[in-house]
């Protein structure tokens, strides 16, 4: 069933996902129709298709919630942006502010100790996943030089 994981990979070594495909033409024939001779038709096919239609590698995207004293908020919004974040609203709890954003999750290591530095410790967050993105050019280039070592 996962054939094409385990034999096409189109960035970097990493499985394609989310393929939807047509096929449009076929015959069976005793001596030579096989399952493996279908799957082995479909891996070139899939080999060839993802030379033609340009993959994109995704990146997990967490939902980020952080809850600073106001006199932090510009610092830690700054530092949120700076690891591309998208913030998604915020609002005042008593004399906090509550920022939300969505951010990649390969920036997010090392934010628990960031943030108590940017706010004195007095900073929290929690983080879940939310969704998948395309992943922007710039890592998708570093992945692949990684993962050429």
């Amino acid at each position: 069933k996962q054939w094409y994981q385990r034999r096409v990979r189109a960035i970097a070594g990493y499985p394609m996902v989310d393929i939807k495909a047509k096929v449009f033409d076929g015959s069976m024939h005793d001596v030579d129709s096989s399952q493996v001779a279908y799957e082995v038709a479909g891996s070139l096919a899939l080999k060839e298709a993802a030379k033609i239609c340009k993959p994109v590698l995704l990146e997990p995207i967490m939902k980020v919630e952080v809850v600073v004293p106001d006199e932090y908020y510009g610092t830690v919004l700054g530092d949120i942006s700076s690891r591309r974040g998208m913030i998604d609203g915020e609002e005042q709890r008593g004399n906090a502010k509550v920022i939300r954003a969505n951010v990649p999750l390969s920036t997010m290591f090392g934010y628990a100790t960031d943030l108590r530095s940017n706010t004195q410790g007095r900073g929290n967050y929690t983080m879940v996943f939310s969704h998948y993105n395309h992943a922007p050019k710039s890592v998708t280039e570093e992945v692949i030089k990684k993962r050429q070592k």
